[in-house]
């Protein structure tokens, strides 16, 4: 599973069965927008050669590897294992040691970063859901969201750094609020320590139809933030002037 926007910090999957877990070093555990890696952990949990019609490339020879089986070669993690001798060999996605040691900083501050994204993520929320120029939000940290109960039960320390809100007045509206902001930076980018915001109707998904925007649950008036780790009172500062300029 990809567990980018829960972190380890918050949740670790391997824990509830999870075979294998991706995560984006790039947002949170880097943190810092300052270079882009991946990790893919395979966490031993699961038996490939107990169905190994299902998975062929871990429990037949592989004819690019001197016919090694992974999944007896290496049966504590056959799949990362070939992510390694296999794809890194093919595709080449190595980590320069420059970025290796940037993420191996923003690892160390990790918890601490977490924790504030969420305490200024459920602050924001809170006050976007009680502004009279918001006609929705969705953040899993406040008890009326329909995902509040199971991320509840999952998470521990928080609910994360990143939530959706509605703007009432639509498209224009919603493009509007992120024009004005200050502090806010406009980007794509999730997880970093300075707060994001973005309309993806207009850029990310710009290129779908009405019909397939709305099949993706991304209305017209949607405006993400990656709330950041500054101090709260500024971020929501922003956000207010931004709506009276909506």
């Amino acid at each position: 599973m990809d567990n980018t926007f829960a972190t380890p910090y918050l949740y670790r999957p391997a824990e509830d069965g999870a075979a294998v877990v991706i995560e984006s070093l790039t947002k949170w555990i880097g943190g810092h927008g300052a270079t882009l890696g991946g990790a893919v952990v395979d966490t031993g949990r699961f038996d490939w050669s107990s169905t190994p019609h299902k998975f062929a490339t871990l429990t037949d020879p592989d004819p690019s590897y001197h016919g090694v089986v992974f999944a007896d070669a290496a049966p504590a993690a056959p799949f990362s294992t070939r992510v390694l001798a296999n794809k890194l060999r093919d595709f080449g996605p190595t980590l320069s040691p420059y970025a290796a040691q940037l993420i191996g900083i923003g690892i160390e501050t990790l918890s601490l970063r977490v924790e504030r994204h969420s305490q200024n993520a459920l602050a924001v929320a809170r006050f976007l859901e009680g502004h009279p120029k918001v006609s929705w939000v969705r953040y899993s940290g406040l008890e009326g969201d329909p995902s509040h109960e199971t991320a509840s039960r999952l998470l521990h320390g928080g609910f994360g750094g990143a939530l959706v809100f509605g703007v009432k007045g639509g498209r224009e509206a919603g493009l509007r609020v992120v024009d004005n902001v200050r502090l806010f930076t406009h980007l794509a980018n999730v997880g970093d320590v300075k707060s994001l915001i973005i309309h993806p109707a207009s850029t990310t998904h710009s290129q779908l139809s009405a019909e397939q925007l709305k099949a993706a649950h991304l209305s017209e008036d949607l405006v993400r933030l990656s709330v950041g780790i500054e101090n709260v009172d500024d971020i929501i500062a922003d956000l207010d002037q931004a709506l009276a300029a909506a």
